[in-house]
C-alpha cells in the first residue's frame, strides 16, 4: 500500500478518491515529500483529503482548502486554513493570490464543470512558483452529459490546446491568442487526471546546438523510401498536396 493511501485511509475525517488517483499523486508529489511548500486544495467538504496532505508534506507546510460553503471554516485548524469563495470567480482568485501568495501546488477537486476547471487553471498557473505544479482531478468530467459535455469547449480539450500551446514556442510556429506557455513547459496525462508542470525558467524559446564531434557528411536519407521518380515529381506543390492527403487517409484510423 502507498504511504498517501495509508495515510487517506486512516484520516481523521471522510474523502472519498478514486483508487487510481494514488499512483499519480505519488509520481506528481513525491519531489515535495518532506519539503516546505504552500499548497491549495479546491474541495474541502468533510475536510479528510486536507488531514492527508497535512501529514504527507512537512510540518512547517502551509495547508490551504477553498470551498464554496462556509461550514468548512471548521477544519481551519494549526497550518490549515480554509478561503471560501467560487473557484470560476476571477474577483475571488485574486483576492486569494493578494492574501496568500504564490504557491507550490494546487489541486482541483472542485466542482468539475467546464468554466470552474478552467478558469482555475487559468487564474492558478501564473500564481505558481517555479517547479511547481496544477492537479486537475475528474476530468471524466469532460466526457459526461450531465456536465454538458462532450463540447468544444470542455475542459479536456482546453487541456489539449494547451499541447499546442506549448509546441508554439518553437521558432516560426503560429503563436496562440491566449497562452500559458510562458508558465507551463510540459503537461501529463492519466486517466482522470492532467497536470500542468509550471517552470517559467524552462519557458525559453527553442535552439539547435552543436558539439564538437567529427562531421562526416553523411547524405540524409529520411525520405529514402519513396522511389526517385516520386521524388522529382514531389518538387510539383500540387502532387506533393494529393500524396498528402492520401497518406492522411492512411492515418484516420489512428484518431477514431
Amino acid at each position: 500500500m502507498s504511504e498517501l493511501l495509508n495515510l487517506f485511509k486512516n484520516s481523521e475525517n471522510f474523502s472519498t478518491k478514486h483508487i487510481k488517483y494514488f499512483d499519480a499523486y505519488e509520481r506528481l508529489l513525491e519531489k515535495f515529500r518532506g519539503k516546505d511548500v504552500t499548497f491549495v486544495e479546491i474541495g474541502v467538504l468533510n475536510g479528510g483529503s486536507l488531514d492527508v496532505w497535512k501529514e504527507y508534506f512537512s510540518k512547517k507546510s502551509r495547508i490551504i482548502g477553498i470551498d464554496l460553503n462556509p461550514q468548512c471554516k471548521k477544519f481551519q485548524k494549526d497550518n490549515i486554513e480554509i478561503y471560501i469563495g467560487s473557484q470560476s470567480d476571477q474577483d475571488f482568485w485574486k483576492s486569494f493570490f493578494n492574501k496568500v501568495g504564490p504557491v507550490d501546488i494546487v489541486i482541483d477537486d472542485g466542482g468539475h464543470t467546464n468554466i470552474q476547471q478552467i478558469m482555475t487553471a487559468i487564474n492558478c498557473i501564473p500564481n505558481i512558483n517555479n517547479n511547481g505544479i496544477l492537479i486537475v482531478e475528474d476530468t471524466h468530467a469532460s466526457y459526461m452529459k450531465k456536465f454538458n459535455n462532450p463540447s468544444n469547449h470542455s475542459f479536456i480539450n482546453f487541456a489539449k490546446k494547451e499541447i499546442d500551446d506549448i509546441n508554439s514556442t518553437f521558432p516560426g510556429l503560429p503563436k496562440m491568442e491566449f497562452s500559458l506557455n510562458k508558465y507551463v513547459y510540459s503537461l501529463e496525462f492519466f486517466e482522470s487526471i492532467v497536470a500542468f508542470k509550471i517552470d517559467q525558467k524552462k519557458c525559453v524559446e527553442n535552439y539547435i546546438i552543436k558539439n564538437e564531434g567529427k562531421f562526416h557528411n553523411i547524405k540524409d536519407f529520411r525520405h529514402n523510401e519513396k522511389s526517385a521518380l516520386l521524388l522529382v515529381l514531389l518538387r510539383y506543390k500540387f502532387i506533393r498536396y494529393f500524396i498528402e492527403k492520401f497518406n492522411e487517409l492512411k492515418l484516420m484510423k489512428y484518431f477514431k
